[in-house]
């Protein structure tokens, strides 16, 4: 018997081994508490140099829509979609929140490298954290959303409840991404410079200030893709939902599409995260 095979049979594992996965995501579980303060911290943390504070959490997507609602809006002119100005709201408060954690999520791993070398714990639980603190940072975005689009005559409505599920399918499809990307960030180092080449472009691609369906009405090829990009599937509940009477939801199959894409991103992003963990402080 070899020394690693003795030392295994008396219960003494392997630094930095990979669980079985039933064992990494129960200890994950056990670690809640700290993901939770880890991103409590980093919320204070990232706001508390600023003398508005915490103000900057609403104020940055409402500077964003005002920017890009006034370039836009005059570049378009005519072309606008109706009610403009909700539209475009709703959709760049929605995507704020999945950019945020697309570009900052995928460095996760690689900014907390001493953390990660120095201290026992499921590496998942740092891009999980990074996304519970960008959900926290969404809550009073969309709370401030709520209230505008109510002031701006849309009546509020039981079916607003559905913006629970809707938030936690799209909290879950921004962890398996972040998993994803976290992970081939540790790989790619180049990558977290890329990514924000690519957030930008989908959200230039996605319709946050244009309608997608009048822009390509007649294209029963471009509309089908449509059917199956998330972030669409996304921002149409959202509107459909929010501006009731003036967006509805044309596609209830949407919800089956989102939540296949949440659940499925979800479960890969867990495996494929995973399976590297032996990998995250080495490389």
């Amino acid at each position: 018997m070899n020394l690693a095979a003795y030392a295994e049979q008396h219960g003494l594992g392997r630094v930095g081994a990979r669980p079985p996965l039933g064992a990494y995501l129960r200890e994950t579980w056990r670690r809640r508490e700290f993901m939770w303060l880890l991103a409590l911290y980093r919320v204070r943390a990232d706001n508390q140099r600023n003398q508005l504070g915490l103000a900057w959490v609403v104020l940055r997507p409402i500077i964003n829509a005002v920017v890009y609602g006034t370039v836009f809006g005059l570049i378009m002119g005519g072309a606008k979609p109706d009610r403009f100005i909700e539209f475009l709201i709703v959709g760049v408060f929605f995507f704020e929140f999945f950019s945020r954690t697309f570009t900052s999520g995928a460095k996760s791993i690689t900014s907390n490298r001493a953390l990660v070398q120095s201290l026992r714990f499921p590496r998942i639980v740092l891009p999980m954290a990074r996304v519970l603190e960008e959900l926290v940072l969404f809550l009073p975005t969309l709370a401030v959303l709520l209230i505008f689009v109510t002031v701006r005559g849309n009546t509020p409505q039981w079916h607003w409840l559905l913006l629970v599920p809707l938030v936690l399918l799209y909290a879950m499809f921004n962890v398996g991404l972040t998993l994803i990307t976290s992970r081939l960030s540790v790989h790619l180092s180049d990558l977290s410079e890329i990514l924000p080449f690519i957030s930008r472009l989908l959200f230039f691609s996605t319709g946050i200030f244009f309608d997608l369906e009048s822009r390509f009405e007649g294209n029963e090829v471009a509309l089908r893709i449509l059917d199956f990009q998330p972030l669409h599937e996304l921002l149409t509940l959202a509107r459909g939902l929010l501006l009731d009477g003036q967006y509805t939801i044309d596609n209830p199959w949407y919800w089956m599409y989102f939540a296949v894409w949440s659940v499925a991103l979800l479960v890969v992003g867990i495996v494929f995260f995973w399976q590297a963990e032996e990998r995250y402080g080495r490389d």
